[in-house]
């Protein structure tokens, strides 16, 4: 443990790609097997599931560090993360420990979850006695689910190949769901990650390992570039950029797995997928789009959502919001590995292998063409009545690569304009990393009536952290704490003075929002220095947004 923490301090230190490469093959060559394989898992994204309840997490703190309710809560404020607030409120420790960082997982951790009330503030309580001040930062942010000290999965993904002198992109395809929840790496996974190459492992015909995702860029040059940036379109594969869930559909040795990008297995969320993979040929990988799919056309993400946070899927509703795989790409085909052939030609063979399976669930993601870039920017204009979010644009003659990378080829995401409302600052809270020290995350509000209302009311209806330079943040953060009304713990209600120009990718009614509308991928598009909050936008104009 006391190793990891280091790790974390030193990683946390620099912003030196170099120096954060450095330390992590360093750490890697010298830990246990065991402590290694944990390190990949939380460094690469993973998380356990929640071990302690936030609220007896803070009870505990604050009883501990002595502190009354209030006082507490002002620390918090300042600190703006509750790992760091309590590791710095907790007394001096009073034992030691000699473990490492698996069996600190593994003995004092995950068995928190299981535990009674009683029983778990005993063992948080012997074990903060146990912990160091920079352990016990590393241990809350397991705890709480903050883990993040400004890595990439790619850095780690580089560093381990580096440790077992391998391809990176080898590794990136052993990674492939290796941090999915509520995983616990032995250390032979970690042996696995880093082992030499074998001659099995190229012929993968009973695994159900996906491929590492290739991902898109986004492209937002003026139309008039595009000829001298890009070239004819007759040189690209260009689609429709759908709103679903990317995922990888894998068929070998009569199974199907069913991975999101995420590198969740998803299987069972969709089994009307899993069953369309029984028709697929063994040795067969499709990368694609989870869509809901009703009277032949795309349905909102918000229909998606729907199920997606269902524990239990029925008949009813699995008949009721259908979902069908819109595929893209082939990745495997007879077993044999595509991803080094031509986008084209690999098009060519997904469209060859979905016309002899004719399955309702999986459909053939739409190609279109054009005769120059402006006959498709007029295509482009339906993304939005279509309820998808632009063009994906894919050069004819390039691989698929390894996450967003521009060496095998290139994709790019040519999105539409985002939609976009005025609306009023009335929350704001303290942001993470280099913000903890500012209101960055805000929540906004549009009035519940026309201007000509006397008694209209400002609702809340989207929150957003990304879009103002740090110049604007700062002077921001300055009125937020000038025109405070109350504070809630880490939150601060705020005189509405402030309003924001917000754009967002899509809209959809939702039961869960008091607004009764949610808005996906809010972001700040500018301030609005220039109006006055009674000019801000209205639920009506929020709602003439809706899709018909």
């Amino acid at each position: 443990m006391k190793q990891f923490a280091a790790l974390y301090r030193e990683l946390d230190a620099t912003t030196s790609s170099l120096a954060k490469q450095a330390a992590l093959q360093r750490y890697l060559q010298a830990a246990p097997a065991r402590d290694a394989a944990w390190a990949v898992y939380f460094l690469a994204g993973g998380k356990p599931r929640q071990l302690v309840p936030a609220k007896l997490l803070r009870l505990l703190a604050q009883e501990a560090a002595g502190l009354p309710e209030w006082l507490f809560d002002e620390s918090y404020e300042a600190v703006g993360d509750l790992a760091e607030t309590i590791a710095l409120l907790l007394p001096p420790p009073t034992d030691a420990h000699d473990m490492g960082l698996a069996d600190w997982l593994e003995q004092q951790l995950l068995p928190l979850r299981k535990m009674p009330p009683e029983a778990l503030a005993d063992a948080l309580r012997a074990q903060w006695r146990q912990l160091a001040i920079d352990e016990r930062l590393v241990c809350f942010k397991l705890i709480t689910g903050g883990f993040r000290v400004g890595v990439s999965k790619l850095q780690v993904t580089q560093a381990l190949a580096a440790v077992g002198a391998l391809d990176p992109k080898r590794v990136a395809q052993r990674l492939m769901g290796y941090t999915h929840i509520g995983g616990q790496p032995t250390a032979a996974d970690y042996a696995a990650l880093i082992s030499p190459e074998s001659t099995g492992e190229r012929d993968q015909k009973t695994s159900g390992q996906p491929y590492p995702f290739f991902l898109a860029h986004p492209f937002g040059l003026p139309l008039e570039q595009f000829d001298a940036a890009l070239g004819a379109p007759a040189q690209w594969i260009v689609e429709w950029k759908w709103d679903g869930i990317r995922a990888q559909l894998v068929k070998r040795a009569g199974q199907v797995w069913l991975w999101s990008r995420g590198e969740e297995l998803v299987t069972e969320r969709f089994p009307e997928l899993a069953v369309m993979g029984d028709a697929l040929p063994d040795g067969s990988v499709l990368d694609g789009e989870i869509v809901v799919w009703r009277e032949d056309r795309v349905q909102p993400f918000a229909e998606l959502q729907k199920r997606i946070g269902r524990k239990t899927l029925g008949a009813k509703l699995l008949r009721e919001i259908p979902v069908v795989l819109l595929a893209y790409d082939l990745l495997e085909w007879q077993g044999r590995d595509l991803r080094s052939l031509p986008q084209h030609e690999r098009r060519s063979l997904l469209d060859e292998l979905l016309a002899g399976v004719q399955h309702p669930s999986l459909i053939a993601s739409p190609m279109l063409h054009g005769d120059d870039w402006q006959d498709l920017a007029r295509q482009r204009e339906a993304a939005r009545s279509m309820g998808v979010e632009g063009l994906m644009l894919k050069q004819r003659a390039a691989h698929y690569g390894v996450g967003r990378t521009k060496d095998v080829g290139v994709w790019w995401k040519w999105k539409i304009d985002p939609l976009s409302i005025d609306a009023v600052l009335v929350y704001a809270q303290r942001g993470h990393g280099r913000r903890a020290s500012l209101y960055s995350d805000y929540t906004f509000a549009v009035w519940d009536g026309p201007p000509e209302a006397t008694d209209r009311k400002l609702v809340p209806f989207a929150k957003a952290y990304s879009g103002l330079t740090d110049a604007e943040m700062a002077r921001v953060d300055a009125l937020i704490r000038k025109t405070t009304v109350e504070s809630f713990g880490p939150v601060r209600s705020v005189r509405p003075t402030l309003v924001f120009e917000l754009g967002f990718e899509g809209i959809a009614r939702s039961t869960r929002h008091k607004s009764g509308i949610a808005v996906r991928f809010p972001r700040m598009l500018r301030w609005r220095e220039d109006k006055p909050i009674a000019e801000a936008d209205s639920l009506q104009t929020l709602a003439a947004l809706l899709p018909s």
